[in-house]
């Protein structure tokens, strides 16, 4: 078990700084104090990802992201009684401090009881993979191999390590293909339902199949990625931004190849020389709560996208997750080779 003085850091310390030692501690959570130990507040994995997404560059102090009013508990309660607090307070970890408010201890609710993870992950897997040809020619995509397994099985590793057992798998090209390679999922220590698309519904639009809807919030997930996201902290992201539909976003740089030229009429305002634009990215990831049934039409085709804007018209509460972790999206035969390349580490 990590000690908790692990996740304790100084103003000092660099947004990058935390950002490292919570992904390397995998704890969603550090403590910032003054040179006293004198608790200042709280930084959750939520809290930089809002950074991120304010445009808060990697260097800044984690002073201007943490949250400078935390939550704590005194020294000295039972053990039951910090349970039932958080529990109270909906917290995953709390900070205990002395009468001079200095840090002595800090628990977390994992530790206190056991992880139950119910909520269900859908996996659409029924893409025809055309851009993959001739490798899916026999075979789906996402039971193309990457190291030495699926990569649907490394999506199922991924999501098993954080207590997700539940799966749906929608599938229709070469469905046979993957329903006998994982059958019911008791193989994997999992259990997996099927959906089949008879004919293309889109990511969201394939929702409308299932016929015992998810009562809690449920992952959906394209087959064709591979990622290293913490799915306990994008669940948690997504409960605390109390939305009804969580998308994983990915940020995208390219450069514009050529000088480009600002303009006021005819006048020549500013020349930026092969300029880097940065844009946010959907990466196939979403967090939905059982709400959004009420906005996804039935046998018809309809894709996550549309959905989104069809909450947002509704003026639904949707939230963006970016992803700092690994991450690929193996659409091509490049992809494929590179993910070869990268992920052949990490898989096996």
């Amino acid at each position: 078990m990590i000690k908790w003085e692990n996740i304790v850091l100084h103003t000092r310390q660099t947004l990058f700084e935390t950002m490292k030692i919570i992904d390397e501690t995998s704890l969603q959570f550090a403590v910032v104090v003054d040179e006293d130990n004198h608790l200042l507040g709280t930084v959750t994995d939520g809290d930089i990802r809002r950074g991120i997404l304010r445009g808060e560059g990697l260097e800044v102090p984690i002073n201007l992201i943490m949250n400078s009013n935390p939550f704590s508990a005194k020294y000295g309660l039972k053990t039951n009684t910090y349970k039932q607090l958080m529990k109270s307070k909906n917290l995953k970890q709390l900070p205990i401090v002395n009468d001079q408010n200095q840090v002595v201890d800090i628990l977390f609710i994992d530790h206190l009881q056991t992880p139950t993870n119910k909520n269900q992950v859908i996996l659409m897997l029924g893409g025809l993979g055309k851009r993959l040809r001739p490798l899916t020619n026999d075979i789906p995509k996402p039971m193309l191999k990457v190291g030495n397994k699926p990569i649907v099985e490394s999506i199922i590793e991924g999501f098993k390590q954080y207590g997700y057992t539940n799966f749906i798998f929608s599938v229709n090209y070469k469905k046979e293909v993957i329903q006998d390679y994982f059958q019911n999922g008791n193989i994997m220590g999992i259990s997996i339902d099927y959906i089949e698309e008879k004919k293309r519904m889109g990511t969201a639009g394939a929702l409308s199949l299932l016929e015992n809807r998810p009562t809690e919030p449920f992952f959906v997930m394209n087959g064709d990625l591979l990622t290293q996201v913490n799915f306990d902290q994008l669940m948690q992201f997504h409960q605390e931004q109390n939305a009804v539909a969580t998308m994983c976003v990915r940020e995208y740089e390219y450069q514009v190849p050529y000088g480009v030229i600002e303009t006021d009429g005819v006048e020549l305002i500013s020349i930026k020389e092969k300029p880097i634009n940065r844009s946010f990215v959907n990466a196939g990831i979403y967090v939905l709560s059982p709400e959004v049934f009420e906005y996804i039409p039935v046998d018809t085709f309809f894709d996550m996208p549309s959905l989104f804007e069809a909450l947002i018209n509704q003026g639904k509460k949707t939230s963006v997750f970016p992803i700092h972790e690994y991450w690929l999206d193996i659409g091509r035969v490049d992809d494929f080779n590179r993910a070869n390349e990268q992920y052949k580490g990490l898989v096996e």
